[in-house]
């Protein structure tokens, strides 16, 4: 999943439809999902963003407001997959903290660019291995 900081959620998602974008049922007022045949592309607040990543929001601290997410398939794997990002030369920004939703951290690659790592109950796949984006809760 590809995670965009922007400064407001609801003229970000009005512009996105605007290109024919499909929004997904299960989007909120702060965390908007648009719906890419096997992954998704979506929108939170920039400051909530970089509050959850530990970043400073400043536009000199060179935080670029756009995160790639690793989807976790069990919790277990959160930490797991941050010891080896680490390992392999990246920085772990935030370690696996439970949240409202599961379990997540962070990490940066070699480049700077920042991932979350994210396990939530809510995300699950098909049998193709792609993400199934607009699963409404119970169905």
């Amino acid at each position: 999943m590809v995670l965009l900081g922007v400064n407001d959620v609801a003229k970000s998602a009005k512009f996105y439809e605007a290109l024919g974008w499909r929004r997904s049922p299960t989007s909120s007022d702060g965390f908007v999902k648009f719906n890419m045949d096997g992954y998704a592309i979506s929108l939170i607040n920039r400051t909530d963003l970089a509050n959850d990543a530990l970043e400073p929001t400043a536009s000199k601290s060179g935080f670029s407001g756009v995160a790639l997410i690793h989807m976790a398939r069990q919790p277990e794997d959160v930490p797991r997959i941050l010891a080896q990002a680490e390992k392999a030369g990246g920085v772990v920004v935030k370690p696996a903290t439970r949240t409202n939703w599961g379990i997540a951290g962070y990490f940066k690659d070699p480049d700077g660019h920042l991932f979350e790592v994210d396990w939530e109950p809510v995300w699950v796949f098909d049998d193709a291995h792609n993400l199934v984006v607009d699963k409404l809760s119970g169905a």
